[in-house]
């Protein structure tokens, strides 16, 4: 009996500390934990992250390799050793890595080999913050610290007492150089090795500096150890130098690189570490991350709650990552892929605008608008220097993923406000992307089917052609509206307006759904929607056929009107989570973590439906979003290794959790709308870059409190499914009264439902 109480005691104390409200954070960055999503493997991704040590948007990151050189899964929350600590520039495993080495320490044996340098760990030794890294590595009995910059980082490694204690420099296979420089206690070397495009003249260059002589200093080549030979340029090539080490002797690392050369390697070390000792670089670090962090502040959720807050949005700080440098007279400059050269301008990389397009890029123009300034001018130097936008940067043009959505990153930053770049250059850029087929992905696969039939045939061997027709259509009407933005006349820009109805082309009136149709005007037969991939892009015909993001009263319209809209909706979560896999010949990860979420055919690990929980706002039933956006955001996030449902894919599925715990979603990118949901916290702060605070409140807001009884902004009563981008850049207050109870009455005129291009009035 007495066992039984204190087990009863322990869960209701247990409980009691999982329900506690947090007041106002004053280190947010301490609340991130970056293990969230890394318990993943091909099969089944709870997120396919890797512990990410870097600054925002900075230019290299470091990372724990438990994985195999060349492994996409670099690590993996469940692996036993690790290999080596590396830099990576990884947007996801399934695009690999580019510009990467890595560093490690052993002790006896001269150990370099990845398999035999490999030391066992334990997450108990293991500390990992955004601006901090830490581990205990037990077969050397050394611990290894990490604290970056945006180009550099210092290593501090705290060795035992051995005459034999070492540092491993792997520079990696497919083409590698290393030089050690005893003098100067100093490696360099670069790294060729890259997994996407082709990449013209690619080098990450990297200087390495020790504060500790040398006592040996060898080079190898593959397998083989080098005795002595100092320079190593081979297709795998390493260094190893040893030390005489005191028990606890710390030997202190400064590392950058670059991808211009080593000379400028050199200077971004100098430039951003200067004459910082370890714990300097590890308190800036910290700092950068509590300001950045910063610009949002979540009060009144429960502990679990502002962890997973903090964790994902942490994730959508990192792509696309810094590809320019600072040159000696402070001049911004990048290493193109497309020509080869060092030239003028800034340049990011690393992202897909196929995942980024919905909610990463509107989280930038909402909260870090000069971040993604710089952004769009990098997109100008791609368009100048390869020809096209990207849709895929991996760090160059990637063949992956479809659509041409760089349309709906460049619309919506200007409609957004961002102003002082070359706009008319990015319209040409979009102009141009949407009427030719470009290399690697760029422009539109299909165009002239689409151009002259209003849809990407079915029978014309084009793959996934019923989610291209969606997607353009969308990005046509992001075309328009930055035409008419810029002032553009009707004779250039209403031939985009009447392909942003092209989804029409496509809906199938005997199942309600999106079904590809062959080039003769008869839809594809036989047609089943729960058939992934095929006509559709890792999803089926109802994941998709709700890409209708500019027109969804439209939508609404031709599945029967409201009424069976809705209901439309809600068989998305009723129906059983059946698949037909045969496109792919057997199950993909997307598949399976649409059947084991419980969620029906909703499958809120992969993008394309991410949305579709916000569309009741648009049928008269804003309590239905409500419920499912807090269900999912409850059942699906968490910030644990396995605190993901799919792919994290570069801060999209993060930003949706951003987006959604503030209480709104950007559903429609280049409309100056998001759509209202239902906010987690009793508070969040948003102190927005012109300076304004916006002040969200809802102070009832609990487990069961997840409806809006009622809205005021500014102290008045606010009746729409939707808030305005630019009323929100003034800053003011939105107080949600929020109850047990869904409010039918409330957001059910017509006049309250968001935007839809057949609905405007121009």
């Amino acid at each position: 009996m007495i066992k039984e109480l204190l087990t009863a005691s322990l869960l209701v104390v247990s409980s009691a500390l999982s329900a506690q409200t947090i007041g106002k954070v004053t280190d947010p960055v301490d609340w991130v934990n970056p293990l969230m999503g890394t318990a993943s493997k091909p099969a089944l991704s709870n997120g396919n992250t890797y512990p990410t040590i870097a600054l925002p948007w900075g230019m290299n990151f470091w990372t724990p390799q438990t994985g195999k050189m060349g492994d996409g899964w670099a690590y993996t929350y469940d692996a036993d050793k690790i290999r080596g600590f590396k830099q990576t520039h990884q947007p996801s495993p399934w695009m690999n890595d580019y510009g990467q080495f890595s560093i490690m320490p052993v002790t006896g044996k001269m150990k370099f080999n990845q398999d035999d340098r490999a030391s066992w760990f334990s997450h108990k030794s293991e500390v990992v913050k955004p601006y901090y890294y830490s581990v205990y590595l037990a077969d050397a009995d050394v611990t290894t610290e990490i604290s970056p910059t945006e180009r550099a980082a210092q290593f501090r490694v705290t060795f035992p007492k051995s005459d034999e204690s070492y540092i491993v420099v792997d520079a990696f296979d497919k083409g590698s150089y290393v030089k050690i420089i005893p003098a100067e206690h100093k490696i360099i070397g670069y790294s060729t090795r890259y997994s996407r495009g082709k990449l013209e003249n690619f080098k990450n260059y990297f200087v390495i500096y020790f504060d500790k002589p040398f006592a040996s200093a060898d080079g190898w080549k593959g397998n083989d150890l080098l005795k002595g030979q100092l320079e190593v340029n081979a297709d795998h090539s390493g260094a190893i130098v040893g030390f005489k080490t005191a028990k606890g002797e710390q030997v202190n690392i400064k590392v950058a690189s670059s991808f211009i050369s080593f000379e400028q390697a050199e200077l971004n070390l100098s430039r951003e570490l200067s004459n910082d000792s370890f714990e300097t670089t590890k308190q800036k670090g910290k700092t950068t991350w509590n300001k950045t962090l910063g610009k949002i502040s979540v009060e009144g959720g429960t502990v679990d709650q502002t962890r997973t807050f903090y964790s994902s949005f942490y994730r959508t700080l990192f792509f696309p990552h810094k590809m320019y440098e600072l040159d000696k007279t402070n001049k911004v400059v990048h290493w193109s892929p497309y020509t080869g050269k060092v030239l003028p301008g800034y340049r990011f990389g690393g992202t897909g605008f196929w995942d980024t397009f919905r909610a990463l890029y509107p989280f930038l123009n909402l909260m870090y608008p000069a971040v993604n300034k710089e952004m769009q001018e990098g997109l100008i130097n791609d368009y100048k220097e390869g020809g096209w936008l990207p849709e895929w940067s991996s760090p160059a043009y990637a063949d992956c993923m479809i659509g041409n959505n760089s349309a709906s990153v460049v619309a919506d930053a200007y409609i957004k406000g961002m102003r002082g770049y070359d706009i008319n250059t990015l319209w040409e850029a979009v102009k141009h992307g949407a009427n030719n087929e470009g290399p690697q992905a760029t422009g539109r696969r299909g165009v002239k089917y689409y151009n002259e039939l209003g849809y990407v045939p079915y029978d014309v061997k084009i793959n996934e052609n019923a989610a291209r027709t969606l997607e353009y259509a969308y990005d046509d009407f992001t075309i328009y509206q930055l035409g008419k933005a810029l002032k553009k006349p009707a004779s250039e820009i209403d031939i985009y307006k009447q392909r942003s109805m092209n989804y029409k082309n496509l809906f199938d009136p005997s199942s309600g759904l999106m079904r590809g149709k062959n080039a003769d005007g008869k839809f594809q037969s036989p047609f089943n929607p729960f058939k992934w991939g095929d006509a559709f892009t890792e999803g089926n015909s109802w994941h998709y056929s709700w890409s209708v993001f500019q027109d969804i009263d439209g939508l609404a319209t031709l599945m029967g009107g409201k009424e069976k809209f809705v209901n439309k909706l809600d068989s998305v979560f009723t129906l059983p989570p059946v698949f037909d896999d045969s496109y792919y010949g057997g199950v993909i990860h997307e598949i399976r973590e649409m059947q084991i979420a419980n969620m029906g055919q909703y499958a809120h690990g992969n993008q394309p439906i991410q949305h579709m929980i916000y569309l009741y706002n648009y049928a008269g039933a804003p309590w239905k979003t409500q419920y499912w956006v807090r269900e999912t955001m409850d059942r699906m996030y968490k910030a644990t290794p396995d605190g993901y449902c799919g792919d994290e894919d570069n801060g999209q599925t993060s930003a949706w959790y951003v987006f959604s715990a503030m209480g709104f979603y950007p559903v429609t990118p280049a409309v100056d709308q998001y759509v209202i949901g239902a906010p987690l916290f009793k508070k969040v702060t948003l102190n927005l870059e012109n300076g304004k605070t916006l002040t969200i409140n809802a102070a009832k807001n609990n487990k069961d409190n997840k409806y809006i009884k009622s809205l005021t902004h500014n102290g008045k009563p606010y009746t729409r499914n939707w808030l305005s981008h630019l009323a929100l850049l003034q800053g003011g207050v939105l107080n949600f009264e929020m109850s047990a109870n869904p409010n039918k009455n409330r957001g059910t005129d017509r006049a309250d439902y968001p935007y839809s291009l057949s609905t405007v009035k121009e």
